[in-house]
């Protein structure tokens, strides 16, 4: 084969490119992992050799590999990896069958368990009684699928010396019982100080979680990821898999900075991973910050108070002050912004101090990101247009289930409740967005976001299960571009991922069904048949021959 002649030809494919200057094709070539032409059957079947390796598509769906923009891969891919998954029990004794039956399986010095539902579990009913009364001779750490409560039991809190004389840290806090005695029930910030007094663990069990984790991406097509929090140690893993030739993702980073941070600290610190962990396939590229917590525990900050019965509000997490002058230093390093925002309040304030870096550092393509946007207040969603703030949404959260209509709706009243997770009127504001999971906390397989998003209903549920917002139903157009170009955009990675062309990495994906043309409630159980990175394999279905 000449050095001219591509490498890997994709023909007999429904190829829709996600470039509006060539749609739709049949087939396309690449050479070193690099598309090089993208045309009909014939085009490209004349530029392969006897030994091009040709995959046959068989008339299925062929698009760019997805992007999940908000993901936490190392951590959650090493808490279900060692941990057990806590996501299916819907009642205390559930919680604790599950937790009991794990105990006797495991010889670890503490049990695991992550993915706990804070729809269901809190302050009301889970504490170190109900642990004990499963796990009480080791200590037990259990994590919720919100990643912003966590559990511990009696035998923790003695290993860790967690008492009624611990202060409450910065930005977190224990619930208390009367006599002001930790119960067990951990919120936000204070979850990093329990972390700090467990045992550490090795990177060898960290990169088994990327493992773990990028072969549930590969597998469901995903092949570009942003991992939302980092430090050191994330890198330092991410680094050495790539280095060994395993990393099955493109990976871009945030890394967190703490309320408690100096802008001088915090942009060093920050600068310095940028620095140090940067190469074509990985790389540290904004800041995270965390404005408030979660609707569940009452940690979302609000512009009114929550509605029911017992009211109190949240307050934004940083110093104010603080916070701006950290977004005008931060973006005048030109990092982008990845900001938790699930209150109106804190959606706003974000909004504020973006606006005012952008006042004070000049426009430049940042693209920096809301998470969530829980809550927005409907003044501040031109807003998003107007300053190219990015809203990083989770579309399988936008449904009738108990966290929603149990918890959130009855805490925030109607009149807010209308503007929870309003994707559909951002989208039409002409404001940019992507589509992402937001694993551990949810699935992070597409398929089920995605028709969530178009049909605003649980998965595997009837057509006639009640419907949240109907107006804000999003397009499968809209849903699939959230996970492709415009993911890739707000990653920094258009100039070579997102769509299907010349020059762009091969990265690939072909579907066992058409997502555009099926029944909305069958998108969900899409399959993936071949997943390509830079025209590598990672993924094959076993029942694909293509």
């Amino acid at each position: 084969m000449t050095q001219s002649a591509p490498d890997l030809l994709i023909i007999n494919g429904d190829i829709r490119t996600m470039d509006p200057l060539q749609p739709r094709a049949q087939a396309l070539a690449s050479r070193g992992g690099r598309i090089v032409a993208v045309g009909s059957n014939d085009e490209i079947k004349a530029l392969g050799t006897g030994r091009t390796r040709t995959v046959n598509a068989g008339g299925r769906l062929v698009l760019p590999g997805f992007q999940d923009t908000h993901i936490h891969l190392q951590d959650s891919g090493t808490g279900f990896s060692t941990s057990v998954n806590l996501e299916e029990a819907r009642t205390i004794e559930q919680l604790q069958q599950t937790l009991r039956a794990f105990a006797k399986e495991t010889n670890e010095l503490w049990v695991h368990g992550t993915g706990w539902y804070s729809g269901i579990f809190g302050a009301h009913n889970l504490d170190r009684a109900a642990l004990d009364a499963a796990v009480p001779d080791r200590p037990l750490f259990i994590y919720a699928s919100d990643g912003h409560n966590a559990a511990i039991n009696s035998k923790a809190c003695e290993m860790i010396g967690l008492d009624a004389s611990v202060a409450d840290p910065a930005g977190g806090s224990f619930v208390r019982d009367a006599a002001g005695v930790p119960t067990g029930l951990i919120y936000e910030d204070a979850i990093d100080w329990v972390r700090a007094r467990m045992p550490k663990k090795a990177l060898d069990a960290y990169a088994a979680g990327v493992r773990y984790g990028q072969k549930l991406c590969n597998t469901h097509g995903i092949t570009g990821v942003l991992d939302a929090m980092v430090w050191e140690r994330h890198m330092k893993v991410y680094r050495a898999l790539e280095e060994a030739g395993e990393l099955s993702v493109r990976l871009r980073a945030t890394a967190k900075v703490f309320p408690t941070e100096s802008v001088k600290d915090a942009v060093g610190r920050l600068e310095a991973l940028r620095r140090d962990y940067r190469s074509d396939n990985i790389g540290v590229h904004s800041a995270k910050f965390f404005l408030d917590g979660v609707i569940e525990n009452r940690t979302a900050a609000m512009i009114e108070d929550y509605a029911d019965a017992q009211g109190v509000n949240a307050p934004i997490m940083f110093d104010e002050d603080h916070l701006k002058d950290l977004f005008i230093a931060f973006d005048a390093a030109r990092f982008q912004l990845h900001v938790h925002v699930i209150g109106d309040r804190a959606t706003r304030v974000a909004l504020d101090r973006i606006e005012a870096a952008r006042e004070m550092n000049g426009a430049w393509p940042s693209l920096h990101q809301l998470a969530h946007v829980q809550v927005i207040h409907p003044d501040d969603i031109p807003r998003l247009r107007d300053l190219g703030v990015v809203t990083n949404m989770q579309p399988l959260w936008a449904r009738c289930e108990p966290s929603v209509t149990d918890v959130a709706l009855p805490f925030i009243g109607e009149a807010r409740g209308r503007w929870m997770y309003p994707w559909r009127s951002i989208v039409d504001s002409g404001a940019p967005y992507a589509v992402s999971s937001d694993w551990g906390v949810s699935t992070l397989n597409p398929f089920p976001i995605m028709q969530t998003a178009v049909t605003r209903q649980p998965p595997r549920m009837r057509k006639d299960y009640p419907i949240f917002q109907e107006q804000e139903r999003m397009t499968v157009e809209q849903v699939v571009r959230g996970y492709t170009t415009l993911a890739a955009a707000a990653a920094w990675r258009s100039d070579e991922t997102g769509s299907l062309t010349l020059g762009k990495h091969a990265d690939v994906i072909i579907l066992d069904r058409d997502v555009f043309t099926v029944d909305p409630y069958e998108i969900g159980d899409t399959q993936v048949d071949l997943t390509l990175l830079g025209g590598r394999e990672v993924h094959r279905s076993e029942g694909f021959a293509g």
